[in-house]
């Protein structure tokens, strides 16, 4: 993606990844919001070959631990997954009773204006903090996890990983979350 200074070179390889809301607008305070980015990434499972290590929502970003099966790419998956999520909230927030409607829209049209590649709303930030997760480095690829699991932690929603609904916290301890993942070995 233009801009984004950690380029996938291996397409199916694993890597952690950030989308990032523009101007780290609190779009994710709404459980619809939310339930849209799971339905994505679950239909991205089914049809466009990713499979999903671990996954957080948080207000205004989502982390990820994403590799593409064989015989699809990474970057194709993170294209489609982030242009249908931003054209399908954006949506919600227009004929919805988003309190912050008018404020959210004006921001997204406003960063929207600055590319001309963008028709009206710019939604996410183009960059996606991809970092390459070598299976060589387990210590890494944990640190990672932790990471991701122990975000809403420290931003106080939660007292432990696996109470957050909105993350793969709760597949680590043997339960069933939102998202078909494959649990890291």
């Amino acid at each position: 993606m233009s801009g984004d200074r950690y380029l996938i070179t291996d397409q199916n390889a694993i890597h952690f990844l950030t989308f990032t809301i523009i101007d780290w607008v609190d779009v994710f305070t709404r459980k619809e919001f939310k339930l849209e980015i799971v339905d994505s990434m679950n239909y991205c499972i089914w049809e466009k070959g990713l499979i999903i290590y671990a996954w957080v929502i948080m207000s205004n970003h989502v982390h990820v631990i994403w590799q593409a099966k064989d015989g699809y790419q990474l970057s194709p998956i993170i294209r489609d997954f982030k242009k249908f999520t931003a054209k399908r909230i954006i949506s919600l927030i227009e004929e919805g009773n988003e309190s912050r409607k008018v404020w959210m829209l004006k921001k997204f049209e406003f960063a929207g204006k600055r590319l001309k590649r963008i028709s009206k709303y710019k939604f996410w930030k183009d960059d996606n903090h991809a970092v390459y997760l070598d299976p060589l480095w387990p210590d890494m690829v944990d640190q990672k996890l932790n990471y991701i699991h122990d975000n809403p932690v420290k931003a106080m929603l939660v007292y432990e990983p696996h109470q957050y609904v909105f993350s793969s916290a709760i597949d680590y301890i043997g339960e069933k979350g939102l998202v078909e993942i494959e649990l890291l070995q």
